[in-house]
């Protein structure tokens, strides 16, 4: 968006993301996206940033780039570390397939409303709930046409969070993990 790339010319935003200078940062207790030496940790959250991310991440010929470029990194905190934590929508299916504990975290689309908008808005009032619908639900829509992150894959353990809070949910993986 900043370098005025057209999102709908797919061959360009391709391009971008393999040109891109995206740093991810490893440290769980500092987590951090930049691009460029810049954070945009906040920004990546932004209503502005949601409303057009299904065009890059539902682009065919940005996926495989970014799924190299994860695997990449993967590799690499595994290797300095002894182990990786990783999350996303096509981590336990395409980026990861043979990973040791493989999670499918859900959650009802009012738990992640009220998640999302606490997040985003502070809140979750009617008015924060509304505003953040339109991102989670057309989100999901528009990434089910090129990722099934919705159905657990052959070894995959499905976790429903609905009803848990972070350490709730944060215990119960770590019960997985331990199987």
């Amino acid at each position: 968006l900043d370098a005025g790339i057209d999102l709908d010319d797919t061959e360009a935003v391709a391009d971008a993301v393999a040109a891109m200078p995206l740093e991810m940062g490893t440290d769980p207790k500092a987590p951090s996206i930049s691009m460029g030496g810049n954070p945009i940790d906040s920004d990546i959250r932004t209503t502005r940033i949601a409303e057009v991310v299904s065009k890059v991440a539902t682009n065919l010929a940005v996926r495989p780039k970014l799924q190299q470029r994860q695997r990449e990194l993967m590799a690499q905190i595994a290797a300095d570390q002894g182990g990786v934590v990783a999350e996303g929508r096509d981590i336990t299916t395409v980026v990861a397939p043979d990973a040791e504990v493989r999670i499918l975290m859900v959650a009802s689309e009012e738990a992640r409303l009220a998640r999302r908008s606490k997040e985003v808005h502070g809140g979750a009032d009617e008015s924060m709930l509304a505003a953040t619908r339109a991102q989670i639900v057309d989100r999901d829509k528009a990434d089910s046409t090129v990722s099934q992150f919705m159905t657990a894959a052959d070894g995959v353990v499905t976790l429903d969070t609905s009803e848990l809070t972070f350490q709730q949910s944060f215990e119960a993986v770590l019960t997985l993990a331990e199987l």
